[in-house]
């Protein structure tokens, strides 16, 4: 049937749950290891994150170029938004901060996919595995983040 979702293709399943699982792991590590594990989980849970969030500025650029028309004006901004986002966390002045950005880049990237699937400018299936897949991300960030602010909180 036409109103059937889309199925997600099992490579997109892997390759789109697999790199965001390291997240949560991080935030585990991070609240139950011991020092100095929690800032070296956190450290490399900001690169990883970064690069995967400039990985999918890139994919958003790469779908872009289907077809001969000009480029609409909504993929670019989106692709430039998601890079900044990256690239910013990489560079902020605290692990905090560069946190915060890249949760704003994952909770961008769950509600622009879709938008662009509706535009017609992504797959169909990036509609449902978005969503979700930036969810567990976020739920790794959200725990890193929470995580750094109770650090910072005087007892």
């Amino acid at each position: 049937m036409e109103d059937d979702p889309p199925r997600i293709p099992l490579s997109s399943l892997i390759l789109g749950y697999g790199p965001v699982l390291p997240l949560p792991i991080a935030a585990i590590m991070a609240w139950v290891m011991a020092p100095p594990v929690p800032t070296v989980v956190t450290w490399l849970a900001i690169w990883w994150a970064a690069s995967i969030l400039i990985f999918l500025a890139g994919v958003r650029r790469g779908l872009s170029f289907r077809g001969d028309e000009e480029v609409a004006v909504a993929p670019l901004v989106a692709m430039i938004w998601l890079f900044l986002l990256g690239a910013g966390a990489l560079v902020a002045a605290t692990p905090l901060m560069s946190l915060v950005l890249l949760a704003i880049g994952y909770a961008s990237v769950a509600i622009l996919d879709p938008i662009a699937v509706r535009r017609d400018e992504a797959p169909p299936h990036f509609a449902r595995l978005r969503p979700p897949q930036m969810g567990i991300a976020l739920l790794g960030l959200i725990g890193l983040i929470l995580h750094r602010a109770a650090l910072s909180v005087p007892i």
